[in-house]
């Protein structure tokens, strides 16, 4: 039953209703929150970019897209967790191009500019989920729900459609593929192949 306005608003947003998005935020803005948390739980002390500006940021690019299709809130949450790990993933690229000759980065927000900085590991992370996507769209798109956004199993299984039992399974699957991908990819940075 709590639900039920999110839909709703979802239902208006996915019609074309723009302003039904600015309805929608402080619905779900803790929950945007709690995956912007997430995202960057693990990064070094004294990071940045804070979870408020990466939920801003996830905002303005949920605003632009064309043609959403949420099919509840799980589903706009994971995309919403999609949009976040892309946006920290674009601005790792940036800074390790500025760092073999560019200038320096910042994320705009806002009008204000925030420095970023991010980690190797979180490139290393994302090229192997691109690979994982090209092979196995929902794998990657579990892993991305769970580890990234804090998604439960169920919430998982409600945005992709799929029974909890088959996530968990398939879950299980891609962490032991990602596991071995990484370990790969660390074996050849070390041998220098």
């Amino acid at each position: 039953m709590a639900d039920q306005p999110i839909t709703v608003m979802l239902q208006r947003f996915a019609g074309g209703d723009k302003d039904a998005l600015d309805q929608l935020m402080p619905l779900v803005y803790s929950e945007l929150q709690r995956l912007a948390s997430g995202y960057l739980r693990n990064e070094r002390v004294g990071h940045t970019l804070q979870p408020t500006a990466l939920v801003h940021e996830a905002y303005a690019r949920l605003l632009k897209q064309e043609q959403p299709d949420y099919r509840s809130r799980a589903h706009f949450l994971g995309t919403a967790a999609q949009v976040m790990r892309q946006i920290l993933i674009d601005h790792a690229r940036t800074r390790n191009a500025a760092k073999r000759g560019g200038g320096q980065i910042r994320l705009r927000i806002d009008g204000h500019d925030i420095p970023v900085e991010r980690s190797p590991a979180l490139l290393a992370i994302d090229d192997a989920l691109t690979v994982l996507a090209q092979k196995d769209p929902l794998k990657a798109r579990l892993i991305e729900m769970r580890f990234f956004g804090g998604m439960t199993a169920e919430e998982s299984a409600d945005a992709a459609g799929k029974p909890v039992a088959e996530v968990r399974r398939q879950l299980r699957v891609a962490m032991a593929w990602l596991q071995r991908e990484l370990k790969r990819a660390g074996d050849e940075e070390k041998t220098g192949a």
